[in-house]
């Protein structure tokens, strides 16, 4: 059974879609199709209940015709209304508008009609094929909302295919009626059977044009023939498939509109009906308008159209120049035949290569993603162990310089448009063979097979680097790109893709770190780097299920006044093996494994614990600030975390409040200010950490509904030797937004000294107190204060 998020996996859908279309050359009876879909592709969704209603001949009722279910606690589950009236309930509004729909809760809507089992969400799609309704699938689940737009994409694909099959084989029915009643050979039948079966056989449209092909040689006189693909969007016809005198000629030749518009072919497509001609009713369209002679003047022209979907239709054409082979109303109807199966094999192709395109590729560049840039590097990988070349594989690790900043400063659209611009230099720098990748954001990887020496690498390195060297006009903006690149080798068939992709990372960082524009090759220090943050990954979990993690707290304190106002609350892990291990350690490798959120909430709890074990103690009450990563900011689940903890640990309003680098709030301005707002009621204040370290948020600090800024310790370090302008301006700035400033890293008296006269209102640092341990913190709090302090 598919989970809600597997089945958002496009991989997962196009499985799915692959195994019905190949089934689905197995069954000819409707029966065993029906039964097919709702016991073995439909249960793969993790849907409990399907019924499929087909139409009948008069359109007046849908009659079931399958189910799958549980009702209650019987297994023996049955179906309460085989024959719904077509003006009745979901069923019938879904065959009536030949539209999908998704209910997350029936009992609120007016057209359903109740049934004995139990139902909350409710999923219908028709059942259409070429505008003819033939029924619908229904589908019920239990669970209120349990149906996602991953179930109604998938199972609108599985309803369209199974649509074509019923047509299929209707058609086939009727078809086989026909010939018995014409007496037709039994050639006929054959060639027409092997052509529905090489249909949904053919996953390459090529070999299915071939042998396509040569089943209508057999029965038509098609020495001249082809299949046309005509774009309405672009009107361009792509010619897919050319015989000439029964020669296969390069086909895929591109014809724009001006050159097709005056052909029969083209009146064909327009007028969307098939056109029989000999050569007097061909000169006789010539007269009338309808197109111009182009070319030879045939003896007999036979041209069928069909439609695709919306963006494109096509047409077959059979062409004779010999008066002993003319076409009759006989081909005629074959070579209809033959265009509804050449439709549906078109139509599957294009939905199979949309589909595997979305899943492989990034939708904004078109550039290979993640998946597929892995698996390539697998398959490359596992070649090395047969190639007896000494070779090797390169992969590149590309991160865009201060492309953030381009985001923040001129809008995403700019950032966009910056992002394909360089995307496309890049392209023409590297070999077609190249595997260029899009990781995320502005990460992307260029993986280089078969590669005889690093000066190879290096040559490719400098095409880039030159490539985008040059500014680049975007949107009316001068933009100037440079990239950090980290490079890493695979020789070995036992290497990991994983792991190659890991050390061409860690090789960017160190790339990053030097400056912009800067080249690293992974070296044994890295790999070291890497093994101990594997480790330390590894061990995080473990930590937080043993509650191997205590809490420091650092007294905040009044500058004018002095007297301990707060705590900000300090990690240390008490690591079973390498004992006390400082937050630098294993912060930065939580955040990049998302393990961050985890050990925040755990933190956040451990910081609440200990304000209520305070309060028993009858110690005096202080507030404090835990520091938390941006992605919390980024659902509004958070809100409900912290409500239940200052529930579950009757803590005052304001005790527990939250410290954020300036980064982490904008990348989502919006919902980061719904869920401040939605903590205030609690009191919680926010502390903009780090502030002054970075400048992306000064564009944003009068929206975001903050409280306190924390100047970095950085500005304060230079107050000993020499006044900062930089200081004098973030206090300014603060009071001009009435939000009050903690100074970090106060170790002498001079820099108190400066920052009380500048007006700065509190501060923190180890002229007053390193972190302490709980007890020696809350003591510290006593034996320095004589007042209950208030938050």
């Amino acid at each position: 059974m598919l989970s809600n998020n597997k089945l958002e996996s496009k991989t997962e859908q196009l499985s799915i879609i692959n195994q019905f279309s190949s089934s689905l050359l197995q069954i000819t009876q409707l029966d065993e199709l029906f039964d097919y879909v709702t016991s073995q592709v439909v249960s793969r969704l993790g849907f409990v209940d399907c019924v499929i209603y087909l139409a009948d001949e008069q359109g007046k009722f849908l009659e079931e015709v399958a189910s799958m279910g549980v009702a209650h606690q019987s297994n023996d589950y049955k179906v309460a209304q085989t024959r719904i009236p077509i003006e009745q309930g979901i069923t019938g509004h879904v065959a009536r508008t030949r539209r999908a729909f998704v209910s997350g809760d029936v009992s609120v809507e007016p057209m359903y009609i109740a049934d004995s089992r139990p139902a909350l969400s409710e999923i219908c799609v028709p059942l259409v094929y070429e505008e003819t309704l033939l029924g619908v699938i229904d589908c019920e689940h239990p669970q209120r909302d349990y149906f996602t737009e991953g179930h109604l994409q998938i199972l609108s694909t599985v309803a369209h295919l199974l649509s074509a099959k019923i047509n299929q084989v209707k058609t086939l029915n009727n078809l086989t009626k026909t010939i018995e009643q014409l007496n037709q050979a039994q050639q006929l039948e054959q060639c027409l059977l092997k052509i529905a079966n090489i249909t949904y056989r053919s996953l390459d449209l090529e070999a299915f044009y071939d042998e396509l092909y040569q089943i209508i040689n057999s029965q038509l006189p098609a020495e001249n023939f082809f299949i046309g693909l005509y774009d309405r969007y672009s009107d361009i016809l792509e010619i897919d498939y050319l015989i000439e005198n029964q020669v296969k000629c390069n086909a895929h030749q591109r014809v724009t509109k001006a050159q097709i518009k005056h052909t029969a072919s083209y009146f064909t497509l327009t007028s969307g009906k098939p056109l029989l001609c000999n050569t007097r009713e061909f000169e006789r369209h010539i007269e009338l308008g309808n197109f111009q002679m182009v070319g030879q003047s045939p003896k007999s022209w036979l041209g069928v159209p069909f439609a695709v979907n919306e963006q494109y239709q096509g047409v077959i054409v059979i062409q004779s120049y010999t008066q002993d082979k003319a076409f009759n109303h006989h081909h005629l109807s074959i070579l209809t035949y033959i265009s509804r199966q050449v439709s549906m094999a078109i139509d599957r192709q294009l939905s199979r290569q949309a589909l595997e395109h979305r899943a492989l590729h990034d939708e904004l560049t078109g550039l290979a993603n993640r998946y597929l840039l892995l698996e390539r590097v697998k398959h490359a990988i596992l070649s090395l162990d047969r190639d007896d070349d000494d070779n090797s594989h390169c992969l590149l690790y590309l991160d865009f310089d201060r492309f953030k900043s381009i985001n923040d400063a001129l809008g995403h659209d700019v950032g966009d448009h910056f992002l394909v611009a360089i995307v496309n230099k890049i392209k023409d720098c590297i070999r077609r063979t190249d595997t260029f990748a899009r990781l995320g954001g502005d990460e992307f990887a260029i993986f280089i097979e078969n590669v005889k020496d690093n000066e190879q690498v290096s040559l490719a390195l400098e095409r880039i680097n030159e490539a985008i060297a040059k500014p680049l006009y975007i949107d009316g903006h001068i933009l100037q790109a440079s990239t950090s690149i980290g490079v890493a080798f695979t020789d070995n068939a036992t290497d990991n893709a994983i792991t190659l992709l890991q050390q061409a990372d860690a090789a960017m960082y160190e790339a990053k770190s030097r400056g912009r524009g800067q080249v690293c090759y992974f070296n044994n220090a890295m790999r070291k780097k890497l093994k101990r943050q594997a480790d330390i990954e590894n061990d995080l979990q473990h930590g937080i299920k043993n509650n191997e993690f205590e809490l420091y707290f650092q007294p905040i304190f009044a500058l004018n006044d002095p007297h301990v106002v707060s705590f900000e609350a300090l990690v240390r892990w008490h690591h079973p093996k390498n004992g006390l291990v400082p937050p630098n350690d294993f912060i930065v490798i939580a955040e990049q494994t998302g393990q961050i959120i985890e050990l925040d909430l755990h933190l956040l709890k451990l910081a609440a614990q200990q304000l209520k074990s305070w309060r028993q103690e009858g110690s005096p009450m202080i507030r404090i600030t835990v520091n938390v990563s941006s992605r919390h900011f980024a659902s509004l689940d958070f809100v409900t975390y912290m409500q239940q903890l200052y529930i579950d640990y009757q803590l005052p309003n304001g005790a527990l409040c939250l410290e954020i680098t300036e980064s982490g709030l904008i990348e989502n301005l919006k919902l980061a200010t719904k869920i401040i707002q939605g903590l205030e009621p609690l009191g919680v204040k926010l502390y903009l950490d780090d502030f002054g370290t970075g400048y992306s948020a000064l564009g944003y600090l009068h929206q975001l509904p903050i409280h306190v800024l924390k100047l970095d310790k950085s500005f304060v370090d230079q107050l000993t030797h020499k006044e900062n302008p930089l200081v004098d301006a973030i206090l300014s700035l603060a009071r001009s937004l009435d939000l009050k400033v903690v100074a970090e890293g106060i170790e002498n008296p001079k820099q108190w000294a400066l920052l009380k006269r500048k007006g700065c209102q509190f501060g923190q640092g180890f002229m007053v107190s390193k972190p302490l341990p709980a007890k020696e913190a809350m003591q510290f709090l006593i034996d320095n204060t004589q007042m209950t302090l208030s938050i």
